[in-house]
């Protein structure tokens, strides 16, 4: 499992994605509304039909309104 906390200062519409290195979406972790404040994620290693996804290097991105970070991560197994 892979935690990814982070942080809103404001109310804004919030979207956690997984992507592999070739900018392909794996898993939609959340997509919604948020309030300030600080959020855990878990991802479990699958993909967004279930299926485990191989061992690699993967990316998360976080978007909050005008905010967008996108941040590397290894998956080993």
């Amino acid at each position: 499992l892979t935690n990814i906390s982070y942080s809103i200062p404001e109310q804004a519409h919030v979207k956690l994605c997984i992507y592999d290195i070739n900018g392909t979406l794996i898993k939609t972790l959340f997509e919604g509304e948020q309030s300030a404040g600080r959020y855990y994620s878990v991802w479990n290693g699958e993909n967004n039909s279930g299926i485990k996804v191989g061992s690699g290097v993967y990316f998360y991105r976080i978007q909050a309104s005008s905010f967008m970070q996108t941040r590397k991560m290894i998956l080993l197994k």
